[in-house]
């Protein structure tokens, strides 16, 4: 996806949001939003959201002094959601159908996003859940084809939200034993997305192999992405890429076989899907 106006907005906003999250001084604040503003006075329109923002929120991060802006609310987001493993746990085990009820504990993490233009309740999504559907229901496609796949590329996206991804890996695992699962983090801190550091506190890699992309940017770029990170994406049987940044980054869709796993939370991303903001995702092509 290409960046329109509304994303400008956003990105504008979202220096603000870093101002307040690392408490700065008002000259400093000043000076980021500032900065921000300029850079996107004439923005490459033929760019994703995702690489555009990319360099700003590293420059961000250099006038601040911080290696990982949002490293507090990160912290604070892997402990809100391991509150609710037990709940979310006991729900997918007592399921009818523990396949779709791990695709809704997945993707109920994606609340957890600290660039969204609209954000939600954890606590309300997570009640909620399991009485709404997908807006874009493709779940029984992905499920018949995992049964034909040996392996499966899960291409992370919040901190936080990860904490749901080791849980529904978790139980990928029990319904395909034979399924071999890489769950891919990015190359170094942007925002609040999830990087090595983050997965293997939540100790992902005794659960599946954990790949470093080697990206910098808010979602899956395959061109500045690893030779190893490339190889992964280009012959997993199948993808699931979580969250609105991978989607921006990988539309048009590259290969077949992506499941975009979601939460509508832009209108940018909702008039790209065709569904309204909030509605929840799960799309294969």
């Amino acid at each position: 996806m290409t960046i329109q106006d509304e994303c400008i907005a956003c990105i504008i906003r979202q220096s603000k949001r870093v101002s307040e999250a690392i408490g700065a001084s008002e000259a400093l604040s000043l000076a980021l939003v500032s900065y921000i503003e300029t850079s996107l006075e004439k923005p490459d329109f033929t760019l994703s959201p995702p690489i555009i923002a990319a360099p700003l929120y590293e420059e961000m991060a250099r006038r601040a002094g911080k290696i990982d802006l949002y490293d507090e609310q990160k912290a604070h987001a892997v402990v809100q959601a391991t509150q609710y493993m037990p709940f979310l746990r006991d729900t997918i085990e007592k399921s009818n159908d523990p396949f779709m009820a791990l695709l809704k504990t997945a993707v109920v993490g994606n609340v957890i996003d600290l660039a969204a233009e609209v954000t939600f309740d954890l606590h309300g999504a997570i009640t909620s859940v399991f009485d709404t559907p997908f807006a874009h229901d493709d779940t029984e496609i992905v499920r018949q084809r995992l049964k034909g796949a040996k392996t499966l590329l899960y291409i992370g996206d919040n901190t936080g939200e990860h904490i749901f991804d080791a849980l529904a890996i978790e139980h990928l695992k029990l319904l395909y034993p034979e399924l071999e699962i890489f769950y891919m983090v990015r190359g170094n801190f942007i925002i609040n997305d999830v990087t090595m550091k983050e997965a293997k506190e939540a100790k992902m890699d005794q659960l599946c192999t954990l790949i470093d992309s080697g990206v910098n940017t808010p979602g899956f770029v395959y061109e500045r992405a690893t030779q190893e990170a490339k190889s992964l994406f280009d012959t997993a049987d199948i993808i699931i890429a979580k969250g609105m940044g991978n989607y921006e980054c990988l539309t048009p869709i590259v290969r077949k076989n992506i499941c975009f796993l979601l939460k509508v939370k832009c209108s940018v991303v909702s008039r790209s899907l065709g569904h309204e903001i909030g509605s929840i995702i799960c799309k294969i092509d």
